[in-house]
């Protein structure tokens, strides 16, 4: 039973809906609006790699012995998208639209690269290693806010 996957993935949408919104705000030029849309979506983003790498990944990892694996890689991008969502809010903080909308570009298109492979991959082969993933789906879903 699938249980993990369907609980990430839409967190994954909420998060893109809270992006879309600053970059609504941004397309408006509504600087203020924008900040405190983006803030929205860095604290959602943020809640949801917490819980994959405090929770998800170590559990992953000591149900399968893959330490250096998927999880490792996606830790990686984790912090790669840190960073992109960094430059966009201090892009957002100083009002200059071509680096917000550059960093933004590169932002979704990496996002959407690394929820299909969470989605695809990863999220799956939780669902399947990983015991009692009921109760850890309502953990997380405690955690980030939503019902499972």
């Amino acid at each position: 039973m699938s249980t993990l996957k369907p609980l990430l993935a839409n967190h994954h949408e909420y998060c893109d809906s809270l992006f879309a919104k600053a970059e609504e705000a941004a397309n408006e030029e509504d600087w203020d609006a924008c900040e405190t849309r983006m803030t929205a979506f860095a604290d959602a983003l943020e809640a949801h790699f917490a819980v994959e790498e405090t929770i998800l990944f170590p559990a992953f990892e000591a149900a399968t012995g893959m330490a250096g694996g998927p999880t490792s890689v996606m830790r990686g991008e984790h912090t790669q998208m840190r960073e992109l969502v960094a430059a966009i809010r201090a892009a957002t903080s100083s009002r200059n639209a071509d680096d917000f909308f550059g960093s933004c570009e590169t932002l979704v298109i990496f996002m959407e690269q690394h929820n299909r492979k969470e989605e695809g991959i990863l999220y799956p082969m939780c669902d399947d290693r990983i015991p009692d993933t009921a109760a850890m789906a309502e953990d997380l879903g405690q955690r980030l806010g939503v019902t499972t």
